[in-house]
């Protein structure tokens, strides 16, 4: 039997209950393809399941990991997918409802697989499926974002907002974007954002100095916290898309919608899928980093399954923005 060595969470808890072992390497199934896993991206969900703070949907014992890029190991006759093709998945149930990629081979299903080709690093690689996925359905299906217009991204450090703000430049949109820490300001000037605004809390009044008649979009990654706040920076039939909560609240304990969303002002929310990340975009987007016309915040690289630990660790310290990528020999 074929072994792999894998991270297994068995219960929630503490960064010790991530386990490396060998693991038998999955078996594929009618419509779903195995890949060899060259790079993952640690993500803020996946911190989250490690805490059992996650939504009914994840099962123990699990291998955690929404997201992977790698080689195509094994697939189906009829899909058009072949041996050894650069491929890249994320989403869909991954790391959750079955095992994710916090391994050196997994099994997905065929319709969440987006192949690729670039000369990029698979550390650079490594760090956009979920994030340039997400940033990308927000902005397209969430806020059907328009050149010219305006956008605010509450939560400007994060990598999904990282990554928007780079999109939405790249689209012709004026970006304005938060942070909690000033210090930050350059960087995110370097990824496009036109104006910066400092959180404290409250950020309507000042988005509103900028743009007086309030900002065509938003889109909110702090969570529930500060969503009537963002809510006030929008314009009359402007639209607001809840995607993230970095600020770990995600519901409401009283929903009053006469009080919470201004007169006119649309409330919408984005949850991603491979599938709203058409292979030609992506691979636009590779094309685009390459050449220099789009950033990528690589915060820190890891090398093997040895750095899982340390990687969730400072992702959950938040002292450097951008992706924390693992790459595996």
């Amino acid at each position: 039997m074929k072994t792999m060595r894998a991270i297994v969470l068995y219960k929630a808890g503490p960064l010790e209950n991530l386990i490396l072992e060998e693991r038998p390497v999955p078996e594929i199934k009618p419509g779903w393809v195995r890949i060899r896993i060259r790079a993952f991206g640690v993500n803020e969900s996946e911190v989250t399941t490690r805490k059992g703070l996650s939504s009914p949907d994840v099962t123990l014992p699990r291998i955690p990991g929404i997201e992977c890029v790698g080689e195509v190991d094994e697939a189906p006759a009829d899909s058009d997918l072949k041996p050894r093709q650069k491929v890249a998945t994320m989403m869909g149930g991954m790391g959750r409802s079955f095992d994710g990629s916090y391994a050196e081979y997994v099994v997905v299903p065929v319709g969440q697989v987006i192949p690729f080709e670039t000369g990029l690093s698979w550390n650079v690689v490594g760090a956009l499926p979920e994030m340039f996925q997400t940033a990308y359905g927000s902005l397209t299906t969430g806020l059907d974002l328009k050149a010219g217009q305006t956008l605010l991204i509450r939560g400007g450090t994060s990598t999904v907002g990282l990554s928007a703000a780079t999109i939405a430049e790249a689209m012709g949109v004026t970006v304005i974007a938060t942070t909690r820490n000033s210090e930050r300001t350059e960087m995110l000037r370097k990824v496009g954002v036109r104006h910066v605004v400092v959180d404290g809390g409250n950020i309507a009044e000042t988005v509103r100095k900028i743009v007086p008649e309030g900002v065509d979009a938003a889109l909110e990654l702090v969570g529930c916290g500060v969503l009537a706040d963002t809510l006030k920076a929008v314009r009359v039939h402007g639209t607001t898309c809840f995607t993230g909560a970095l600020g770990d609240q995600w519901t409401m304990p009283v929903f009053d919608p006469f009080s919470l969303i201004p007169f006119g002002v649309r409330l919408t929310c984005y949850g991603g899928k491979a599938t709203d990340l058409p292979a030609d975009v992506f691979n636009g987007q590779l094309e685009a980093i390459a050449a220099g016309r789009m950033k990528v915040s690589v915060a820190k690289v890891y090398q093997g399954l040895e750095g899982v630990r340390d990687a969730q660790s400072e992702l959950e310290a938040g002292s450097t923005p951008g992706k924390h990528v693992v790459v595996l020999d």
